[in-house]
Formats: structure tokens, C-alpha cells, sequence
């Protein structure tokens, strides 16, 4: 008896494991009427935010969402382009690169220009 109500409940079973994966949670998106803290809150809060590891010589912190399809980087302090928070995404083969510059946008634009440079050097 207990074989039998196994086989009945086999195919239940198996449809679990044929269930589609949940999406990942649409990216964070900039919004820089947002104060800096809070903005920077917001993203490191966000499920499946990988830090990248620290570089001693870089200005910023870098952050990637789970599915690779988003990255931040938030400046620490110090850096000339601080206070600033950059995101870059990619769909469909193309790279959006976008920011709040609450400090010096000198700075940022420069900030900006060179991560843009390093993600394009990596393709």
C-alpha cells in the first residue's frame, strides 16, 4: 500500500522540481533627489548585491546585482568625485552608464569617464 501511494504521488512531486526559477528583483534604480546615505542605503539593502572585493587604490566601492546585469559604484570618502553614486547596466549587448554626482561634477564627470573606460577595455 505505502508503494502504491508513493507512485501516486511521484508526479506531484516531480513537478516541483520542473517549477521556473524565480526572476531576480529588477535592479535599484538611481534616484538622486535622494540623499546620498539614502541612496547608498537603498542599493547595499538590495537581496543578492555583491560587493566587489575592496581595492586600496580605488576611490569607489563596487556593488553587482546577482544577475551581472547591474553594477554601482559608490565613492568613499575622500575621493574627489565624493559624494557620487554611477550604475552601469547591460541589455541586450549594450552598456548604459548612469549617476548622481552630489559633489564636485568635475570630479564625477572624470570618475565617470574612467569606469566607462574600464568596462569597455573588459569586452
Amino acid at each position: 500500500m505505502k508503494a502504491g501511494v508513493a507512485l501516486l504521488l511521484l508526479p506531484i512531486l516531480s513537478l516541483g522540481a520542473c517549477a521556473p526559477k524565480p526572476k531576480p528583483a529588477a535592479a535599484v534604480a538611481l534616484d538622486c533627489s535622494q540623499p546620498f546615505a539614502a541612496l547608498r542605503a537603498k542599493i547595499t539593502a538590495q537581496p543578492g548585491l555583491a560587493p566587489a572585493p575592496q581595492e586600496p587604490t580605488e576611490p569607489y566601492r563596487a556593488y553587482s546585482t546577482a544577475d551581472g546585469h547591474a553594477s554601482y559604484f559608490i565613492t568613499e570618502p575622500g575621493a574627489p568625485a565624493h559624494p557620487a553614486i554611477l550604475m552601469q547596466q547591460t541589455a541586450g549587448g549594450a552598456m548604459t552608464n548612469t549617476g548622481c554626482p552630489y559633489g564636485d561634477k568635475a570630479a564625477y564627470d572624470q570618475l565617470m569617464a574612467y569606469l566607462t573606460g574600464l568596462k569597455a577595455g573588459r569586452k
